[in-house]
């Protein structure tokens, strides 16, 4: 090639400057991806050159690809080729994205948890969380828990804790009830026996994970309400207050027969009543009482109501009768009148002579007279009594 060059007129000295270069680029690229290739070749996790350059070329942080694969190498995973790390770190360009995935294969590879590369790259690009996943499976196969990958991948992509949830499995968990939030208002249940008794009830309630439902099942939130509601529903039920204060397990025993665990995340253990009381005096522990006697005070108040409203009603008949009375008396002072027209026409007319007429003023005199004896005589025995 240099007798052509030379054939075709071109300066020795320019061949010699090109040649220069081309072999400087060259050594440089060897020097810039020697430590590279050195460190890849001792640790095991052989790199090509082409491959460093393919990286660079490619825009691809040759470091980070070479220090994940020896990672992997170092654990024991031979298959993880630097193409496998390319792929994860070119969806965002994020070396966090690659460190990830890498290190949760590690982990599940030294536990012999049968998850692959891709799988673990597939759940972290839609959002899962891989290094908690891996291990919630760890933990599950330690514990003798049924828990396969797709069933992991679904609870986490769920938004569900899927390492909590495993831990509760083996270890239940206790949740307040009523719950114990400081934004709660009331930190006690409510509740009122058949015999009108006002109780607070505090209850403790052991759960633990149900793997099958924690795709679809409710949350604490429904295990707490359930039970608030079977407490208060039991002591309702109950004929007295004694009876919840000298069996509390009966209302216990008899809320978890009542199957509130259904179509939940949680598995109910068991319900202790934690505290159970007579409300105060000034929370109206006898609720009963209480009613009877506003219920009481509202029928007084009604017959009160209706005998004023008689009362009302006699006055105005009395009234009425007043009236009449004195329509009456009225109608006789006219009658009365018409008596002194009547005895003119009568003497007029000869019916009636002047002995008649004596004789009635003296009829009159003797009937005054007698009147007013007998009025004499009893106004003496009212004094009298």
């Amino acid at each position: 090639m240099a007798l052509g060059i030379l054939a075709l007129g071109v300066p020795t000295t320019v061949v010699l400057v090109v040649a220069g270069i081309i072999l400087l680029v060259f050594f440089l690229l060897i020097a810039s991806f020697l430590k590279l290739w050195i460190q890849a070749l001792s640790s095991g996790a052989r790199v090509t050159f082409f491959e460093l350059i393919g990286m660079a070329l490619r825009r691809v942080q040759p470091p980070l690809m070479v220090t994940a694969r020896i990672s992997a190498v170092q654990a024991g995973i031979t298959e993880l080729y630097t193409r496998d790390l390319e792929s994860v770190f070119l969806v965002r360009r994020d070396p966090s994205d690659v460190m990830t995935c890498v290190n949760a294969l590690i982990i599940a590879f030294k536990a012999n948890i049968p998850i692959t590369f891709a799988e673990l790259q597939a759940h972290h690009f839609a959002g899962g969380h891989v290094i908690e996943l891996v291990q919630a499976m760890i933990a599950a196969h330690r514990a003798k828990i049924d828990l396969s990958f797709d069933v992991a991948r679904a609870i986490d992509l769920a938004g569900r804790d899927i390492l909590d949830a495993v831990q509760t499995t083996v270890k239940p968990k206790i949740i307040d009830c009523p719950s114990q939030d400081a934004t709660t208002r009331m930190n006690m249940l409510d509740a009122v026996a058949k015999d009108g008794i006002r109780l607070l009830v505090k209850a403790r309630v052991t759960v633990r994970s149900n793997i099958a439902q924690l795709v679809r099942g409710a949350t604490e939130e429904t295990i707490i309400a359930r039970v608030g509601q079977g407490i208060i529903s039991a002591i309702g039920s109950s004929e007295t207050y004694k009876d919840v204060l000298e069996n509390p397990d009966r209302i216990s025993r008899k809320v978890l027969e009542s199957g509130l665990d259904a179509q939940t995340a949680y598995e109910i253990v068991s319900i202790d009543i934690a505290d159970v009381s007579v409300a105060s005096v000034a929370d109206v522990a006898n609720v009963g009482a209480y009613l009877e006697t506003e219920r009481a005070e509202a029928d007084m108040k009604m017959r009160r109501a209706e005998a004023e409203g008689r009362a009302a009603m006699a006055r105005a008949r009395e009234q009425e009768m007043a009236a009449l009375v004195r329509e009456n008396r009225a109608k006789v002072v006219l009658a009365e009148s018409e008596v002194p027209k009547a005895m003119a026409d009568a003497f007029r007319t000869g019916n009636l002579g002047l002995m008649d007429y004596y004789r009635m003023k003296n009829i009159q005199a003797d009937t005054g007279m007698r009147d007013k004896i007998a009025r004499g005589d009893s106004e003496e025995k009212t004094k009298d009594t």
